[in-house]
């Protein structure tokens, strides 16, 4: 929609400069095409008359028809009210208003019939309504067959007469003046296919709806629409992306075999092979691979990693893995030098702290081939870190790292771009990774190895408290160590310092003996690293923490996190907490401290944790009780900012548009063909806001 959608509110009628520039600050809307998209978020059902006898306070929103007895004046000051008696042949009620009392005193006619809307209450034994809508009762209005739109507003839009009201009196307008102009963007096949109506149809029945079913499919049309076109611009940079970045071809095995023969620790799970099938097929397909690796805590994701680049050092490449901190890093370098040194594969780390005789060394070895893996965080992207042959980048917590700073690691490569392994353990609803990594591959382990304990959640309230400190004792007497987690209740830094060191002390008093680690916001990075690397070491044996413990932080010995206030903070973020325990042979427990009185959102967050310990339905949970702003953070508003689409309810037709934009790219991947145009005009236009956190160029 351009052009003629790109004319300026003010200039409809109805709507002038004033009013304008308050929509535009209230709304942020101020083009015709923007307005033209405000749809109605729910619709009141015109098409029922109730009689009086027939209320019931449980209703929302009734229409009434009935004729005015009385209209007078009640109370003094401002108590002041006007009551209209009114009547149908059922019974008699009131109408009253607070607020306007003057103009409704002039336009309203005595024993006339008018038709009132609003929601019924009963004082006594008579039903009244404050501030009923009224319109004079005529044989349009008797027999109408439609459903109100209601708009989202905003109190200062309401205070000049732009209440969801006066908004739909602009759209009648605004739909009228479009008409002409709306154009069919996709083509009849699709329409044809996915049993579409058109788009001039669907837009006036979404704004001024004629019957449910006709609702139903303007909804449908304009959802899948909006999927479509996200899919479909993710799914081309894909193509194009494939098509212009050649991939060096990784096809021996040969270390893969020997390690698989004598070195591996342990039976890798159904879900790891498959991902490892997947990946390879990427690495030696000759296209330059980019492949998400979903998997929780836990899941064997570091073990897959290593395995694709024992599959690029095999075919006389190097691989490099990137964490987000140091102790992250440091964590994978332990990690896999084992594995290395098993296979005589040199492996280095490289992070801020790195001395300079031995980065000398590094930058040596990387040039001349003998370093075959290098792990690091953003050190590894400084312009003297050089290799020989970088074939395999490995990129752990993704969503810690800019596309700018990723795009440093492509230029170590003259003639191939890297081939890219993203890892994560924020388990993502499938709806969000199909829109948010769409042009990446995804790839899910979900599935956990053997041998491993399901973590135990219960859910405790403060009263119990006592006993949870018994328990501390019992676990820290086996040996174990504990988390006690407090949330950051953004707001204060204050407070959040006061809940953590109340709690410290809390804790010191009730284990005088052991010794305590504490770690939050306030700290210097270097102190925080000194606390937390004293509690890796086993030398303290509680850890007191605001949120900031480490994504990944790997301590076997840690068997018990409690977390405090657990209604404050998000479901993804108490699994992703819960996955700091449970990393050892022992039995692990996650107890949930909250307060008696929750709200209904808090009590599913914390039953949902109880009752599972699958991350994607945790996830699922979080999106609908969240929506999918929210659970990615603010920096991805771009892609979640749908104007009628819901990721969190409309799956089913989020997959249609994926497999409709799909489809119609396999058989024209640049959109040329005379039916395919419309489509192509209409993703040149759309706006670039969409952030694509996947796209690697």
């Amino acid at each position: 929609m351009s052009g003629f959608f790109d004319t300026k509110i003010e200039f409809l009628k109805g709507v002038g400069p004033q009013r304008a520039a308050l929509i535009n600050k209230e709304l942020n809307i101020f083009t015709f095409g923007e307005l033209l998209q405000h749809y109605p978020f729910r619709y009141e059902d015109r098409t029922k008359f109730f009689k009086i006898r027939e209320l019931h306070s449980d209703m929302e929103s009734v229409q009434v028809i009935a004729k005015i007895r009385k209209v007078e004046l009640v109370g003094m000051g401002n108590k002041k009210r006007l009551v209209a008696q009114v009547a149908d042949e059922t019974g008699e009620m009131e109408m009253t208003w607070f607020k306007g009392i003057a103009w409704v005193q002039k336009n309203i006619t005595p024993s006339a019939a008018y038709v009132f809307l609003g929601k019924p209450a009963q004082f006594g034994r008579k039903w009244s309504i404050a501030h009923p809508e009224m319109e004079p009762l005529t044989t349009a209005n008797e027999t109408r067959n439609n459903f109100q739109p209601i708009y989202s507003t905003t109190e200062k839009l309401k205070a000049r007469f732009l209440d969801s009201r006066g908004i739909s009196k602009i759209m009648e307008q605004l739909v009228q003046v479009c008409f002409p102009h709306i154009q069919e963007t996709m083509s009849n096949e699709i329409l044809e296919q996915y049993q579409l109506i058109g788009k001039k149809e669907a837009i006036r029945q979404i704004h001024f709806p004629t019957k449910p079913d006709l609702l139903q499919r303007a909804r449908k049309r304009l959802k899948f629409e909006e999927f479509f076109y996200l899919q479909l611009r993710l799914l081309m940079l894909k193509v194009a992306r494939v098509e212009k970045y050649r991939g060096q071809i990784l096809n021996n095995t040969e270390l893969l075999t020997e390690f698989y023969t004598n070195h591996i620790p342990f039976e890798l799970t159904n879900a790891q092979k498959r991902v490892i099938r997947e990946s390879y097929g990427d690495l030696k397909s000759g296209k330059q691979m980019n492949r998400l690796i979903q998997g929780d805590v836990g899941s064997g994701k570091t073990m897959v990693a290593f395995i694709c680049a024992l599959i690029a050092i095999s075919s006389g490449a190097q691989a490099c893995l990137m964490a987000p901190t140091e102790i992250l890093a440091t964590q994978h370098y332990s990690g896999l030098k084992e594995f290395a040194d098993m296979m005589g594969l040199k492996i280095d780390l490289l992070t801020g702290s790195t001395k300079k005789a031995a980065r000398r060394i590094i930058h040596e070895e990387l040039l001349s081939g003998e370093l075959k893996i290098l792990i690091g965080t953003h050190a590894l992207l400084e312009d003297i870190v050089q290799f020989q042959n970088l074939a395999l980048a490995i990129v752990d917590e993704q969503h810690r790292f800019g596309v700018a700073q990723r795009a440093k690691l492509w230029a170590k490569n003259e003639q191939f771009i890297p081939h890219v392994l993203v890892m994560t353990a924020t388990p993502i609803p499938r709806t969000l990774a199909m829109t948010l990594y769409g042009d990446l591959d995804v790839s899910v382990i979900d599935e956990m190895p053997a041998g491993r304990k399901p973590i135990q959640t219960v859910h405790r309230y403060d009263k119990d408290r006592l006993k949870v400190f018994g328990f501390i004792n019992e676990e820290v007497k086996k040996g174990r160590q504990v988390y006690i987690v407090y949330p950051l209740i953004e707001e204060s830094e204050k407070m959040d310092l006061k809940n953590v060191m109340d709690g410290y002390e809390s804790i010191s008093r009730a284990f005088p003996n052991y010794p305590i680690s504490i770690v939050n916001g306030s700290m210097k990075a270097d102190a925080k690293e000194y606390e937390m690397q004293r509690f890796v070491k086993g030398e303290t044996k509680i850890m007191v923490a605001t949120t900031v413990i480490e994504v990944g932080v790997n301590v076997p010995n840690a068997s018990v996190m409690i977390i405090e206030n657990a209604e404050r903070f998000g479901l993804s973020q108490l699994h992703q907490l819960r996955g700091r325990v449970g990393r050892g042979a022992e039995q692990s427990y996650c107890i949930l401290m909250s307060k008696y009185e929750l709200s209904k959102d808090s009590r599913v967050r914390l039953e949902t944790m109880v009752r599972t310990n699958d991350g994607f339905e945790i996830a699922d949970v979080d999106l609908r009780l969240r929506g999918p702003g929210d659970l990615m953070g603010t920096q991805q508003s771009g892609i979640t900012d749908l104007l009628i689409a819901d990721l969190s309810k409309d799956a089913a037709i989020l997959t249609l548009a994926r497999d409709a934009a799909q489809q119609l790219l396999a058989n024209d991947a640049e959109l040329t063909q005379p039916e395919n145009l419309p489509m192509l005009r209409q993703i040149k236009q759309q706006k670039k806001t969409a952030v694509n956190w996947s796209r690697i160029s």
